[in-house]
């Protein structure tokens, strides 16, 4: 298959990628979630290679975990007490042999994603 998964992180408070974010990947069956990697973004926001590359890829239902809250206390965005966002799952299925961009646009007190090129 010719399918794989990328992603991108930015910092919208910040105006910049969020790079040093931890990122898990988990393959979805029924109740049973497993852990497929962890990467870290670099100084970009981005991956160094794909999530989850092409000789990998099947088809199916997927979640990235972003690890936001270890990311803005290590950027000095996280204040005293239990932060607003600390884990942000998103769960997605893939269903074609192409190119998925799941983004993620981060801040202290929100978040947004879509599918992306």
């Amino acid at each position: 298959m010719d399918g794989f998964l990328t992603t991108h992180v930015l910092d919208t408070a910040r105006g910049c990628p969020a790079a040093g974010l931890k990122i898990a990947l988990y393959r979805i069956e029924g109740d049973a979630r497993a852990q497929v990697r962890t990467l870290i973004t670099n100084e970009d926001g981005r991956t160094d290679s794909p999530i989850l590359p092409s000789e990998e890829f099947e088809p199916g239902v997927y979640e990235l975990v972003f690890h936001a809250g270890d990311y803005l206390r290590a950027s000095g965005q996280a204040g005293d007490g239990p932060l607003f966002l600390d884990l942000v799952p998103i769960r997605f299925g893939m269903n074609d042999d192409s190119h998925y961009h799941v983004p993620l646009l981060l801040s202290p007190f929100g978040y947004s994603t879509y599918r992306g090129s």
